[in-house]
């Protein structure tokens, strides 16, 4: 690439140039797209072996980074290789500490489903409408993930624990309230129901209140820690 190339520049502010060489922009959007779709840095070296020929990486990716400069990700020099990361003044606002949720099974998401369409839901009533047991780990993950939480305990024989969803949930899937579940013809044209479903076949409607019902009693810690299940802060009883 020439001096003659250059009308943006090769600094880091570009202010002076109104316009920029054509074969600069396209090896900067190829530059953009490499990047971007790297998980690591990406080095010049790899860079010059893809760009136009004639370009100089460092040229590119200078006026690049001065594109990308007040921007809330930045545009960053890593050693000899190059990569897009959040602007350091914003960077308290990203949660460092936020566990990733891991990947849920197909038993996880199924109770997942029941508990969010049926709450306040028991165990019990979890396994009956699967069909299959439902493991204590199954309910942990969920527990841990913050999507579900321990509601109260139902007036019945044993007093089993009901289980409904938190705010979490619906701030995760982009619910503003319970309500916005997907209905039967939402479901069934996303292909989530099959084509042979009975006839008779009724999604049930979530309950909207937090408060517990009359058949329910407020949970308590002593409660979690007769029971050996999890906090509600997410950390296991020892």
């Amino acid at each position: 690439m020439t001096a003659d190339d250059r009308t943006e520049g090769e600094g880091e502010d570009g202010a002076n140039v109104p316009r920029i060489h054509p074969a600069l922009a396209e090896a900067k959007r190829i530059a953009e797209a490499l990047v971007f779709a790297s998980a690591e840095p990406v080095s010049e070296a790899y860079l010059q072996d893809r760009l136009p020929r004639g370009m100089s990486p460092r040229v590119v990716m200078q006026s690049l980074k001065a594109d990308y400069a007040g921007r809330g990700v930045n545009l960053v020099q890593v050693g000899e290789s190059w990569a897009f990361r959040t602007a350091g003044d914003l960077s308290f606002y990203i949660r460092s500490d936020q566990e990733e949720v891991k990947k849920l099974s197909r038993a996880a998401l199924e109770v997942l489903a029941i508990i969010a369409y049926h709450q306040p839901v028991t165990r019990a009533e979890i396994e009956e409408i699967r069909g299959v047991a439902t493991s204590r780990g199954t309910l942990d993950v969920l527990l841990e993930s913050g999507w579900i939480r321990f509601r109260g305990r139902r007036r019945t024989p044993g007093r089993p624990v009901t289980l409904g969803t938190t705010v979490d949930f619906l701030d995760h899937f982009g619910l503003e309230e319970l309500r916005d579940l997907p209905g039967l013809e939402e479901l069934r044209g996303a292909g989530l129901l099959s084509s042979r479903i009975p006839a008779n076949f009724q999604v049930p409607l979530p309950l909207m209140q937090e408060e517990l019902t009359e058949d329910e009693d407020p949970i308590t810690q002593l409660d979690l820690e007769e029971l050996g299940l999890l906090t509600p802060g997410g950390e296991p009883d020892q």
